[in-house]
């Protein structure tokens, strides 16, 4: 005879083989409890499958900021949003950007102001806030331009692999943007590449920069084309200029 018990504990051990391990969890536990009995159909399904779900998209978030270079970062969109020591221009300007509805639309954001003021937190809270829907990954665009084209240089076939993992991401984050000068053709053409695959693609890009906008060309040696291509792109969108609070 085939018990209650019985159906419970293959029930209980198919959810396990599944990998569904909380699922079985939360099974056991509504089964045992004094509500079982009153809970309806669709509620009984909830309790037993909220537990899974829940548990599976923390790990595909912690996944996520894993990829994107962003787990274990603190920064909060509400933060900016509510801040009383700076000021984000346009007004409105992180409500808007927070509904994360500028990926969807495969929209740039450029992010300005001086040293410290607060670009790489705004950058680094909407990368964070986005990794709940979109595939993200954070840079430094010196270290990233040197490495790519050490590696364009050295082992072809894994640039390309690298450079289409970049491009194909919902939303890519280069923070530092022309730091310092850039002479090296090489790398002129790593950081063109990027950017025109990326809106070739519809795929959006967060730029951050010190730097005027206008004085991007003279920060790329004798490209004056590459220049303004990568001017064009980061600023046809969004641009976010970061002051202090006065």
């Amino acid at each position: 005879m085939i018990t209650g018990k019985k159906v419970l504990n293959g029930l209980v051990d198919s959810l396990n083989e599944m990998s569904l391990s909380k699922m079985a969890g939360a099974l056991q536990t509504v089964y045992r409890s004094e509500r079982y009995n009153s809970l309806d159909h669709l509620s009984f399904l909830s309790e037993i499958v909220t537990p899974e779900y829940n548990a599976r998209m923390e790990t595909r978030l912690n996944n996520r900021l894993s990829t994107a270079h962003l787990k274990g970062c603190p920064e909060d969109i509400a933060m900016c949003v509510n801040s009383t020591a700076r000021e984000y221009k346009p007004d409105g300007i992180t409500e808007t950007l927070g509904t994360l509805d500028f990926i969807d639309k495969g929209q740039n954001v450029c992010i300005l102001g001086p040293s410290d003021i607060g670009k790489s937190y705004l950058a680094k809270a909407l990368g964070i806030l986005a990794c709940s829907r979109f595939s993200v990954e954070y840079h430094h665009c010196e270290p990233l331009v040197e490495s790519l084209a050490a590696m364009k240089a050295k082992a072809y076939d894994k640039y390309q692999k690298k450079i289409r993992q970049l491009t194909k991401r919902d939303l890519l984050i280069i923070d530092d943007f022309l730091l310092h000068s850039i002479t090296d053709e090489r790398k002129i053409k790593v950081l063109f590449e990027i950017m025109e695959k990326r809106s070739e693609l519809g795929n959006s890009t967060i730029i951050c920069s010190q730097r005027e906008p206008k004085s991007w060309t003279a920060m790329i040696y004798n490209d004056e084309v590459a220049s303004n291509a990568l001017l064009k792109r980061a600023t046809k969108h969004f641009t976010v200029v970061i002051a202090p609070r006065t």
